[in-house]
C-alpha cells in the first residue's frame, strides 16, 4: 500500500494490520508508507449479518483478508471463484472491466485495491436485485 493517504474524520476508526486506530477530535491525514499494509476503514466495513448478496459476499472475503481473519492464499481462491460467478451475471462492459481489474489486484496481493474496486459494484447489484424484485 505504498503511498496511500487516509483522510480521517473526527473519532473515525481504521484497522491497520490488525490494530484498530481511532482518530482524535479533529480531521487528520495519515500517509501509509509501509508496502502491503492491510487497511480497512471501519465505517466501510460490511458486518457479517449484511453479507446477503453475491457482491457483498466477495467484498466480505476481501475484508476478512485485510482484517487478518482469513488466510490470504485460501481466501484468494474464494475471491476468484466469487468473481467468476459474478462475471456470469454482470456482463456489461464496465462491470467486466471492474471484475478483471479486481482479479489483477487479487493476483498481485493488493486486497485493499480489490475491495475498493469491488465496492463499486454494490450499487449496481442493488439496482439489479430491486429491478428483479419488481418484475
Amino acid at each position: 500500500m505504498s503511498g496511500l493517504v487516509l483522510k480521517l474524520g473526527p473519532k473515525e476508526r481504521v484497522l491497520i494490520n490488525g490494530a484498530v486506530i481511532e482518530n482524535g477530535d479533529r480531521r487528520s491525514r495519515l500517509s501509509i508508507v509501509t508496502p502491503n499494509a492491510n487497511i480497512l476503514r471501519l465505517r466501510d466495513a460490511i458486518h457479517p449479518e449484511e453479507v446477503n448478496t453475491p457482491v457483498r459476499r466477495v467484498c466480505y472475503i476481501a475484508q476478512l483478508i485485510l482484517s487478518g481473519d482469513a488466510d490470504p492464499k485460501e481466501a484468494s481462491l474464494q475471491l476468484m471463484r466469487g468473481i467468476e460467478q459474478l462475471s456470469q451475471v454482470l456482463t456489461d462492459p464496465d462491470s467486466r472491466k471492474l471484475l478483471n481489474t479486481a482479479t489483477t489486484e487479487i493476483q498481485s496481493g493488493q486486497f485493499y485495491q480489490a475491495l475498493k474496486i469491488l465496492r463499486v459494484l454494490l450499487p449496481r447489484e442493488e439496482r439489479l436485485l430491486s429491478a428483479a424484485h419488481y418484475q
